[in-house]
């Protein structure tokens, strides 16, 4: 009998939890994830303890990540108060990158590949990015939407273009992952049936 590639992405309740009419049921979603999570903590918290001037393999491994973000973030993009930012865009890169991998497992779960989790990274990351801009920016931060030099009569078509393009970087933010994850899970389960 022949298994859809799609069943993986199934969601199945473990622990079913009802208040009234909200549903708080612990699913395999939630149990990947919390083990993910559990077992990152626990990997920094036992490596970070046992930390010596010579470095072993893993400690090894978590200093390239952690030097691999902190590089990215105070050359390649922040630059300007980036170490304000560092721990935030490092934790979102480590739960990206351990949920990615406890998905390649086999009989785990993808918990990046359902869009509503995509869509709450990138919608936190937006909010943030908007709050700082408010921040250091102030309400000029709305100048940003008209380009230099553009001709004041086309101004409210232009800045209501930018704004639109500017909002919809959520929604690409999280289609891409989200697809990306879909369909390179179900290639991997149609190649194994394959074989």
């Amino acid at each position: 009998m022949f298994i859809s590639p799609l069943e993986q992405f199934s969601i199945n309740i473990l622990l079913p939890i009802f208040i009234q009419f909200f549903d708080f049921s612990f699913t395999n979603s939630s149990l990947i994830l919390t083990l993910t999570f559990l077992l990152v903590i626990g990997l920094f918290n036992a490596v970070s303890s046992s930390s010596k001037l010579i470095p072993n393999s893993w400690q090894l491994i978590l200093e390239f990540l952690y030097d691999f973000i902190l590089n990215q973030v105070l050359t390649e993009n922040v630059k300007k108060d980036s170490k304000l930012y560092f721990p935030m865009l490092f934790s979102i890169f480590l739960f990206i990158l351990s949920m990615n991998l406890a998905g390649m497992i086999p009989y785990s779960f993808t918990v990046t590949s359902h869009i509503i989790v995509t869509f709450g990274i990138a919608l936190i990351a937006f909010a943030a990015i908007n709050l700082i801009g408010i921040k250091i920016h102030g309400f000029h931060m709305i100048s940003f939407f008209l380009p230099a030099g553009a001709p004041i009569a086309l101004a409210p078509l232009l800045v209501m273009i930018e704004i639109v393009s500017y909002s919809f970087r959520v929604i690409s933010l999280a289609l891409r992952l989200f697809a990306n994850m879909m369909s390179g899970h179900c290639l991997l389960k149609i190649l194994a049936g394959f074989s």
